[in-house]
């Protein structure tokens, strides 16, 4: 979409993601809480500001209900905060409204963010814009299917185990979770702690960079932000030296994904050089997440679940038994193993430029089935097994972007995740940003798109 020259562009283009959402989202179910009267406010608030330092200036927007955002309610995806309304906008979100972009509402989550589908006790399940009866992904659904079906053009996440890389893939979309502390949280509790991080879907590369650009940058109150390495690479021309692999040695992964993958590599062009198939060492991956990732929860939340019980969802709940007893000197020796997993994949890129793998386990599944219990007729261990080919790059702290392949027959999107060393942000756009001109690895409007409804500018181009 072309910046809005003056207030009415901009309220224009307000209305036109209003009506998409006033005509769709009853079905996708995408959206927690639509704030029409914000968004024309801040349309009309843009045409009186300079526009030419605004990255995203007249973009369409949607915060994950997970990141508050002052004045609109905020319910991190629990009934027991179904009124909660904050004061103040979080840190990226504040950075998103000053580089000029409309903020439409807050999109679809699992309580607290925990749930491989997007429901909740106040709304949901969000639908797949690919096959309504099939899920989004969690956990940043609603703004997967927000940006796919065209109600807005860059939507909000957050990513742990995989919740901006996973609802990508199934969308046919774009995303990328950043290097962590190049978007600053100084709200963490634990300051240290970096599993977690803020990230953006859109539809294209582009979009991603731009909001990357708008937003990023250190925050004193954050003792891990962090800056960009400035050195780009994989720039036009270059052969890049390419990684791949469809499970990192351990991860759980269908075959029909595991097909996908070896399509996609195979129909790489040679201009963007030679894949060889090779992944770090990963082999004690589980063994460090399972240990962190409850640990983390349950210090978060397991006070909660002690006073509400099961007003809180079962998956919630689970993840809080997970964390009780593991002890001191369990979390130290997860700890120290991660930075050992994260070393290796920083030797890992002294090799290769870029390392390729499926960015969800298995494909789209229905909406009624609330968890991926087994793959491929295997039962997995617990609820968590199948994030493992999202949650091993989690653990090393790489920056991720996630590109859809091409479809040619088949029926449904299928993304993967290039993945570069921490820090290389910038050069890992570049990359993506060749692939989608070179492979073809771009959006293609579902079935459930909303590009036919408008009102005033179409911002489908």
């Amino acid at each position: 979409m072309v910046a809005p020259a003056n207030m009415a562009q901009a309220l224009a283009a307000v209305e036109t993601g209003l009506a998409r959402i006033a005509a769709g989202d009853s079905a996708l179910k995408a959206f927690l809480t639509v704030d029409a009267a914000g968004a024309r406010q801040a349309a009309g608030q843009l045409g009186d500001r300079p526009l030419a330092p605004l990255q995203l200036a007249g973009t369409l927007c949607a915060i994950k209900d997970l990141s508050d955002t002052a004045g609109l309610r905020t319910s991190y995806g629990s009934a027991l905060f179904a009124d909660h309304v904050p004061e103040h906008d979080d840190l990226i979100v504040a950075r998103l409204r000053r580089a000029g972009a409309l903020i439409l509402g807050k999109t679809m989550t699992p309580e607290f963010g925990f749930g491989a589908i997007c429901r909740n006790f106040l709304g949901g399940p969000t639908a797949n814009p690919w096959d309504m009866a099939l899920t989004s992904g969690g956990s940043s659904g609603g703004s997967a299917a927000a940006v796919a079906s065209g109600m807005i053009e860059l939507g909000h996440g957050t990513d742990f185990g995989g919740s901006v890389r996973t609802p990508a893939s199934f969308c046919g979309i774009a995303s990328l979770r950043p290097t962590p502390g190049i978007l600053p949280n100084p709200k963490r509790a634990l300051g240290y702690d970096m599993l977690a991080t803020t990230g953006f879907l859109a539809r294209d590369v582009d979009m991603l960079s731009r909001a990357l650009l708008a937003c990023a940058g250190p925050d004193a109150r954050d003792p891990l932000s962090r800056t960009f390495q400035p050195a780009p690479r994989g720039q036009s021309g270059m052969a890049l030296r390419i990684a791949a692999t469809d499970d990192f040695g351990v991860a759980p992964v269908a075959s029909d994904v595991r097909g996908r993958l070896a399509e996609a590599v195979a129909g790489l062009p040679a201009s963007l050089g030679e894949v060889r198939l090779d992944h770090p060492d990963c082999a004690d991956a589980f063994a460090i997440f399972n240990v962190l990732r409850p640990a983390l929860i349950h210090r978060e939340f397991g006070e909660l679940e002690q006073r509400f019980g099961k007003r809180l969802s079962e998956t919630v709940r689970w993840w809080i038994r997970r964390g009780e007893g593991i002890t001191a000197q369990s979390y130290l020796q997860a700890e120290a193993a991660r930075t050992a997993l994260t070393r290796r994949f920083i030797s890992f890129f002294d090799r290769f430029d870029v390392l390729i793998a499926p960015a969800a386990s298995v494909m789209p599944w229905p909406n009624t089935i609330p968890d991926v219990t087994e793959i491929d007729g295997r039962q997995l261990s617990t609820i968590a097994d199948y994030l493992a080919i999202t949650f091993i790059v989690s653990l090393a702290g790489c920056p991720v972007v996630t590109l859809p392949t091409p479809l040619h027959q088949h029926r449904l999107p299928f993304g993967v995740q290039l993945i570069g060393p921490p820090g290389s942000d910038l050069a890992l756009l570049a990359i993506a940003a060749r692939f989608e001109a070179e492979a073809d690895f771009r959006y293609v409007a579902p079935p459930h798109a909303l590009f036919h409804i408008f009102a005033g500018e179409d911002i489908s181009t």
